[in-house]
């Protein structure tokens, strides 16, 4: 029998979508339903009928179109059936809608806050591009930005605030990288050669939040220079060579050198997206662990503290620079390093940041990633250390070796 009186309309609110509920078809009326699978996720299909035919078309997960939204685009898809188009057909016609900078932040940061260990840090990834990033270009679509608005973005931090300059700028990079791996955006990343219109972070001053890449190869030779113990003085020097964290080059045993290869080894349990990470070693790396291998001799560990049989102290390279007067951290050298091959080097920025041993925030580029980069790696820790030692050494185009 035919059902009488009203169709159902607006049978679901919005605190039903954030509740648990059971897998199964949920209605909200005039064709409009909510599908939870087993896995819990929820989505919108429409049913309708498209020119005698019954169709269901899908709208989205409920994570990124509401209950409002939902409603509204159900209604706009009726009415073109019920007019004898094609609903489907004007939905491809009109994609793809390109999201806003805020929006596609917050995508970004839904998809990866799952895999980043800190709470803390998954909140202040966000937080720092909302009251940074969001007031200039959080409503400019995603495929309108570009580096003057980048520019805008970071000038008046960059001096004033260099470390969280520093990650704002990382932070607009991975947004930009997801945007173009899901076709909203061409061309090269906007944030690429950014530093060319800021200034050096420190000029005219004494003390500097993060070395700048250009005043490396004169910290190392001052470094040489002080009275720390050799072990402390190498141990800093590599820190810097292999762009390592203070903790990996601390507790770096003989057992994850491989002379032979020039490879570094380190266990993922010691790294801090808790990936095994293969470090390609420098010639001046070599010679500063076969210095070091003199002193350890059956030590465990490379860089020995004055018992012979413990690490160095982890307050030994702030302690350095404190005595050196310089305001910056042994960390501050990765950045370092990270601006000389963004300015200096036309190393695509991937191999950089696997060098950094950065998570990759976007999916699909994880996916396509299989391999580490070791040779194209190799070339560029290589071209760091002769860049460091001031080397006329030609720093390669890094465009031809493949892995």
């Amino acid at each position: 029998m035919k059902r009488q009186g009203q169709h159902p309309e607006k049978q679901l609110s919005a605190l039903q979508l954030k509740q648990k509920l059971s897998p199964g078809r949920y209605t909200d009326g005039n064709g409009l339903y909510l599908i939870v699978d087993a896995s819990g996720a929820k989505r919108w299909i429409l049913r309708v009928v498209v020119q005698g035919r019954r169709r269901d078309i899908g709208l989205g997960g409920v994570s990124l179109v509401g209950l409002a939204e939902a409603r509204e685009t159900a209604g706009s898809l009726r009415k073109i059936a019920r007019e004898g188009g094609d609903p489907l057909t004007a939905r491809r016609e009109g994609r793809k809608v390109i999201p806003t900078f805020a929006t596609a932040a917050e995508i970004v940061h839904a998809e990866h806050e799952v895999s980043w260990k800190n709470p803390k840090h998954a909140q202040q990834w966000i937080n720092t591009l909302k009251q940074y990033a969001f007031p200039m270009i959080g409503d400019y679509r995603i495929d309108s930005i570009n580096t003057p608005a980048v520019l805008r973005v970071l000038s008046p931090i960059w001096l004033k605030k260099p470390e969280t300059a520093r990650r704002v700028r990382q932070r607009i990079g991975t947004i930009m990288d997801w945007a173009k791996a899901a076709g909203y955006r061409t061309g090269d990343n906007p944030i690429d050669g950014i530093a060319k219109g800021l200034p050096k972070q420190g000029d005219g001053k004494k003390h500097f939040a993060t070395i700048p890449s250009s005043e490396v190869a004169a910290f190392i030779k001052a470094l040489r220079n002080t009275n720390s113990g050799p072990m402390a003085k190498w141990g800093f020097e590599f820190l810097i060579l292999t762009a390592a964290r203070t903790s990996e080059v601390l507790q770096a045993r003989w057992s994850e050198i491989d002379f032979g290869a020039k490879l570094w080894t380190v266990p993922a349990e010691r790294m801090k997206a808790k990936r095994e990470q293969r470090v390609p070693l420098s010639d001046r790396c070599v010679e500063i662990l076969e210095s070091a291998l003199n002193i350890s001799g059956d030590a465990k560990f490379v860089f020995t503290g004055a018992a012979g049989d413990r690490p160095l102290s982890n307050m030994v390279f702030l302690a350095i620079l404190k005595r050196m007067e310089i305001e910056s951290t042994a960390h501050g050298f990765r950045s370092s390093f990270r601006d000389w091959a963004a300015e200096e080097t036309s190393f695509p920025r991937e191999v950089a940041e696997m060098a950094l041993a950065h998570t990759i925030a976007n999916k699909v580029e994880a996916a396509y990633r299989r391999g580490d980069l070791l040779e194209k790696r190799r070339e560029m820790m290589q071209a760091w250390a002769d860049f460091v030692a001031g080397s006329e050494r030609t720093v390669p185009s890094a465009k031809g070796s493949q892995e």
